[in-house]
């Protein structure tokens, strides 16, 4: 299965919120969407999720307009949407039956999610009795549920302690290998760089980059170099070197190159004057590409 939007536009009176956006997402993989608060990433899962239409666009799967009876979709919200005072065992049957499911077969697959995620114990419970995390796991089932054809996953792993964390990493790995579409939305990158095989940033209504992660990143201009040495200090004060430098920790410098073209004349120039434990090109993070992309964007 693909998704692909295609020049979604949306305005709020005279707010124009996006302004052409496209991209595509395919089953098997997780689609990283990101960008700043306010950037329209919610804009754009709204319009997906057909709560509201795009004013000029269109959502396509497989390359037929989406039909929303036919294409399911899961999706677990920054903002929890349960209910605090309820049962959880009624209220996960609820969101259920709303994706359309039989009773019979809503808690049957409620009661599979239970166990797999450690959460049986609770199934009579009140919402308002379980801890953060526990609470997130419940919001979760339902958005998986329905076994659903996209699942949409909205700062999944926001306030959760590590061990609540490790099990979500494993239900999105088997969500991905089962081959569902997944899009993340998140601000910790290293959650995207771990899943994501591809994403998309977006600023001021606009696609400002997008494509494979591992591409972007290896062709990312590579105009600095890593370096590790105990000499770091000294290396740091040489005008020869440290034009443009500056220091990472007690051993480590990030060297800016006046061109990429000249990494193999510095790294022998290193090499050849002072005792170098570890030299690279340095291979920037998520994180380093989306402040250069998002920086100056309101």
């Amino acid at each position: 299965m693909k998704l692909e939007l295609k020049g979604i536009y949306k305005s709020f009176g005279e707010k124009q919120v996006l302004k052409g956006i496209s991209f595509s997402a395919e089953s098997g993989k997780a689609f990283g969407l990101l960008g700043r608060n306010g950037a329209g990433k919610t804009t754009t899962i709204r319009i997906l999720m057909d709560v509201f239409p795009a004013d000029g666009g269109e959502v396509l799967i497989d390359g037929s307009p989406v039909d929303h009876t036919r294409t399911s979709i899961g999706y677990l919200p920054e903002e929890r949407g349960l209910y605090p005072k309820k049962k959880i065992i009624d209220q996960l049957i609820y969101f259920a039956q709303l994706k359309g499911m039989k009773t019979s077969d809503a808690v049957a697959a409620i009661d599979r999610w239970l166990e797999r995620l450690g959460m049986m114990a609770y199934r009579n419970k009140r919402l308002d009795t379980l801890s953060k995390g526990n609470q997130q796991k419940i919001q979760l089932i339902t958005a998986l549920a329905h076994d659903p054809d996209i699942v949409i996953l909205d700062e999944p792993f926001s306030g959760l302690d590590p061990v609540n964390a490790m099990t979500l990493k494993e239900v999105v790995k088997e969500t991905i290998a089962r081959g569902k579409i997944v899009l993340f939305s998140s601000h910790q990158m290293s959650y995207i760089e771990e899943f994501c095989d591809s994403i998309a940033i977006l600023g001021g209504g606009k696609i400002l980059l997008q494509g494979d992660l591992h591409h972007i990143k290896r062709n990312y201009k590579r105009d600095k170099l890593l370096v590790r040495s105990q000499q770091a200090a000294k290396i740091l004060a040489d005008p020869a070197f440290c034009q443009a430098g500056k220091a990472l920790d007690e051993d480590g410098l990030l060297l800016r190159l006046s061109s990429p073209e000249k990494k193999q004349e510095m790294m022998k120039a290193l090499a050849g004057k002072y005792d170098i434990d570890e030299i690279k090109v340095f291979e920037p993070s998520l994180n380093d590409i989306f402040v250069e992309y998002t920086g100056e964007q309101a």
